[in-house]
């Protein structure tokens, strides 16, 4: 995630990011903090793929604090972060190339660990 002060910024941003293989997947372009999520598919050495994302956000927005938020409470709580990692290789067997299908499925986990958190 990278923070940006901007839509002009951001728009900045991706065209460097277009011109190293990155594609637009943004869920929410009506999202006034959320300006762009990026995807990269990369095949290492071992011919593995590989996903990459990259997101980016209004600086200091509600929508970068609530990620800051999660990813500190998962840094904390081992045994909560070991439960996403559960639920994300459980809904990405599930879901396949359905990012957005993944995505929401994994929502209502975040929400309850931002209520915790």
């Amino acid at each position: 995630m990278a923070g940006v002060r901007q839509p002009t910024d951001a728009n900045e941003c991706v065209q460097v990011l277009q011109e190293i293989d990155y594609d637009d997947v943004t869920p929410e372009p009506e999202n006034q903090d959320r300006y762009y999520c990026l995807g990269k598919v990369y095949r290492g050495e071992a011919v593995k793929l590989k996903n990459y994302h990259s997101h980016l956000v209004r600086f200091m927005s509600e929508h970068w604090k609530k990620h800051l938020l999660f990813r500190d409470f998962l840094w904390v709580h081992s045994e909560t972060a070991q439960q996403y990692y559960e639920l994300k290789k459980e809904l990405a067997a599930k879901y396949g190339s359905d990012r957005e299908g993944y995505t929401n499925a994994k929502t209502s986990f975040i929400k309850s660990v931002l209520a915790q958190a």
